[in-house]
């Protein structure tokens, strides 16, 4: 059996050095906050070639810090891609903003700048990218957009761990099954404005700088010392880890090539991805997903029901239509195993396995 993924691997590879940096931080009795988070802010936000770094509990809590600590709030509008992980959303309706769902291009899956431009209203207060499944957003055309319209452009980054920021203030997840995951749960966002990221330390600790003086009304919202010892491990080897997923995805590229109706992933021109995702369409998508399942190959649907469809925004307005290639992807979506432990024999078996169930016609492996 293949599975999707096995976070045992990573673990497993590094363990000897996450077991020293676990017992150097129960060591030094500093369990929130201290010098293990500190470094590692400082360390990531290098990697990042980002000025500042702060560490906050998940990656939705990463985003709705974002957006409050740049005032984000009641009665604005945030632009947002109508195909996402529901967080994306979640965070602008944790700050009281209301979502403003903007299609795709339909090669890269991220925000189509010329859409974004046509949905800017009086009440846009700021422009939420995302890097989906590991390539950049078009930043630069975004911020040509954003800048004309004098609203800040940020990015949701949960997948794109290595991946070019453009020097925009970036919203990262640590969920373990990302480029750079923890133990659990934790996040960051990294920024050049210094300003901006005294505000979201602040809120995330309790609206306060010093301890019982409290400036707003904040949250509790801290990187775990824990998962910081174990990040700044696991950041030693990102670089590597990522160039293996490119090496990986590379060989799906060459090896998927041609098979009919199956639309492998496409970069835009000039852009990288770190391939957090390897995501195919086909029109016939769960048909293909059950073939996979019979050769024992594990896949995942990235994601199943657009946030505009979901239970959570119902009360949004949006009904089935509203977003047709949000929904076209949702339902030809499928993900096919990808990280840096996949070994070449898995991928070539992963890619003739596809080619064998989609290059066939419907029915002939049932």
């Amino acid at each position: 059996m293949i599975p999707f993924l096995d976070l045992r691997l990573s673990t497993a590879e590094l363990r000897p050095e996450i077991d020293q940096a676990l017992a150097r931080v129960v060591k030094s009795g500093a369990y929130i906050l201290g010098a293990e988070v500190e470094a590692f802010e400082n360390e990531f936000a290098e990697y990042c070639g980002a000025r500042h770094c702060v560490g906050v509990a998940s990656g939705l809590d990463a985003l709705t810090l974002l957006l409050r600590a740049l005032g984000v709030g009641a009665g604005d509008e945030v632009i947002v891609p109508s195909n996402t992980y529901i967080a994306t959303w979640l965070a602008v309706s944790a700050v009281g903003a209301r979502v403003v769902p903007v299609e795709p291009d339909r090669a890269t899956f991220n925000l189509d700048p010329e859409r974004v431009e046509k949905a800017m209203g009086p009440r846009t207060r700021a422009i939420l990218a995302v890097h989906l499944f590991g390539q950049a957003a078009a930043m630069a055309a975004l911020g040509v957009i954003a800048a004309r319209h004098g609203v800040p452009l940020v990015a949701d980054a949960a997948q794109a761990h290595g991946a070019d920021l453009g020097g925009y203030a970036s919203a990262f997840s640590f969920y373990p099954t990302k480029n750079l995951g923890a133990l659990g749960d934790g996040g960051a966002v990294v920024t050049d404005d210094a300003a901006l990221a005294g505000r979201i330390r602040v809120l995330g600790n309790y609206g306060s700088r010093k301890k019982y003086s409290n400036e707003v009304r904040g949250v509790n919202s801290r990187l775990d010392p824990l998962q910081a010892a174990v990040l700044r491990v696991k950041l030693k080897y990102l670089e590597e880890w990522n160039q293996r997923r490119r090496e990986i995805a590379a060989g799906y590229l060459n090896q998927l090539a041609g098979i009919p109706d199956l639309m492998p992933p496409q970069v835009a021109e000039g852009c990288d991805s770190v391939w957090h995702v390897f995501a195919v369409r086909h029109p016939r998508r769960d048909w293909l997903a059950r073939q996979l399942a019979r050769e024992e190959i594990g896949t995942l649907i990235h994601y199943p029901v657009p946030p505009h469809l979901s239970e959570a925004y119902r009360d949004a307005g949006f009904g089935r239509g509203s977003f047709p290639i949000a929904e076209q992807m949702a339902e030809e979506e499928l993900s096919l195993p990808l990280h840096p432990h996949l070994t070449g024999e898995q991928v070539e078996e992963i890619a003739s396995s596809v080619f064998l169930a989609a290059g066939l016609p419907m029915g002939a492996m049932a």
